[in-house]
């Protein structure tokens, strides 16, 4: 508890059906009485020292082009809020509610708030094509009048993270939800880019922003080898984030490959020794900035 623990070992060793099959699916049932199904157990003890468990995957987090990372993370709705405090919004009486792509009013009738439309074919998949009304801003040209230093609100949901924070450098509360995209390494991906072209991994830390933002304690969260895909330097943002889950009072249960994430971690335990039927052994455990791990000689597969 209150540690940073990585588990690893060659692949097919066993580590995620140990994870995400069992410890998982046993507190997703257990511990967030939810619908969980875990692999063949014995027990699990220490349920009563945690509050929550959250798994941070790399599913999609959203299915539609309307989701987003403003949208998943919640700053689209400070930033819709500034906006209607601008004076041209005061004046016409808009809401925040104006600025959504999701709601009536604001958004371009023609696309529903999309950007764009759904040209049918008969013989082939549907395509997409850029609303000619809008073209692609998803808002009708009222809403598109107002604007914050120069930039509507279609302006702003094309902008990457860096570029955000930069105009939004003085409202602390678009900032800190801002900086948490920053510290995961996502400078680069739009506020408003569409969820279904994010990559797993964008996804993964897309949500992992959205904890570093939400201040909870007591949480086991689980990640499945965060790391890959990312350069040198983003995975070290990626751990200094992890810590800061850590310092406010989490613990963290991470799957691991990955060399310097693995010397990283607090504690470290091994599946092996091989895969397949001859893995699914406690080869070793330790805490690793120990010189030494404590071995376990089990039985192989084949005694």
């Amino acid at each position: 508890m209150g540690a940073f623990v990585c588990v690893t070992g060659v692949s097919g060793s066993g580590k995620s059906s140990l994870v995400n099959d069992i410890v998982v699916e046993a507190l997703r049932r257990d511990l967030n009485r939810g619908e969980g199904h875990p692999g063949r157990h014995k027990e699990i003890q220490g349920l009563e020292e945690l509050d929550k468990l959250i798994a941070i995957d790399q599913s999609p987090i959203g299915r539609t082009p309307r989701s987003n990372p403003g949208t998943y993370i919640k700053v689209f709705d400070d930033i819709r809020k500034l906006f209607a405090k601008l004076p041209l919004a005061k004046q016409r009486g808009y809401t925040a509610g104006r600025f959504s792509f999701i709601v009536d009013g604001g958004r371009c009738s023609a696309c529903e708030g999309n950007g764009s439309t759904k040209l049918e074919m008969d013989f082939l998949a549907d395509v997409g094509v850029t609303c000619p009304i809008c073209e692609g801003h998803r808002f009708n040209r009222e809403t598109l009048q107002v604007q914050f230093k120069g930039h509507s609100i279609a302006d702003v949901l094309e902008m990457d993270v860096q570029q955000a924070m930069k105009l939004f450098e003085n409202i602390p509360s678009i900032q800190h939800k801002l900086q948490t995209l920053h510290d995961v390494g996502l400078d680069y991906i739009k506020i408003g880019q569409p969820s279904p072209t994010l990559s797993g991994g964008e996804a993964q830390r897309i949500r992992l922003a959205g904890q570093l933002g939400s201040n909870l304690s007591g949480v086991l969260y689980v990640l499945d080898e965060p790391s890959i895909g990312l350069h040198p330097a983003d995975n070290r943002r990626l751990l200094n984030s992890l810590r800061q889950l850590l310092k406010n009072g989490n613990s963290l249960l991470v799957v691991e490959h990955d060399q310097e994430t693995i010397d990283q971690a607090d504690f470290l335990i091994e599946i092996g020794p091989e895969a397949g039927i001859k893995g699914g052994n406690l080869v070793s455990i330790g805490k690793t900035n120990s010189s030494i791990c404590l071995l376990y000689t089990s039985p192989s597969p084949r005694d």
